[in-house]
């Protein structure tokens, strides 16, 4: 099983690139479980609720993951929980640490922000997209990750993708 998840900053086209790659490959993938959590939630978020968002989306990828063929998608994982926790409140809790640690995905596709910035009422920083992107690639080769940046329209991003993904298998 190869797990590969789909990470960057906010409208970098990570969920668009994750239902492409999961038709190409005719498998499942795990949604962005904090878009259902803070839909549902009907009050400002603070930082506790980002452990309640870790754990769902560590339940639905481990879900997703046993329904599966050989490989599975992530659209999102623990970095991008722990990466905004730290950039918004100035740290993560340890649980979301750890367990990004032991749930590592065998390749991190880290999406650039060369798109066009979509508005959506969940999303925050638009201005910020270039640090939070360097952000995310200091934090993927500090814990040793498999990754490589995908950049340009999504056809371009999915044939990149592709070829990452096919030199793992």
């Amino acid at each position: 099983m190869i797990s590969v998840a789909i990470v960057g900053p906010e409208s970098t086209g990570k969920s668009t690139l994750t239902k492409s790659l999961s038709e190409h490959y005719q498998t499942i993938w795990s949604e962005e479980y904090a878009r259902e959590y803070l839909t549902a939630l009907e009050r400002p978020y603070e930082q506790s609720d980002l452990l309640e968002i870790a754990k769902g989306q560590l339940e639905i990828a481990d879900k997703v993951t046993m329904k599966s063929n050989s490989i599975v998608f992530h659209d999102t994982d623990l970095l991008v929980i722990k990466v905004w926790s730290e950039f918004k409140y100035g740290d993560c809790d340890p649980w979301i640490i750890k367990q990004f640690e032991l749930n590592k995905a065998d390749l991190y596709l880290l999406t650039d922000f060369n798109i066009p910035y979509e508005e959506d009422p969940l999303r925050e920083n638009p201005e910020q997209r270039r640090e939070l992107f360097e952000i995310y690639q200091q934090e993927l080769i500090k814990s040793g990750a498999n990754y490589q940046i995908v950049k340009g329209d999504l056809p371009n991003r999915l044939n990149q993708s592709v070829g990452y993904i096919n030199l793992m298998r």
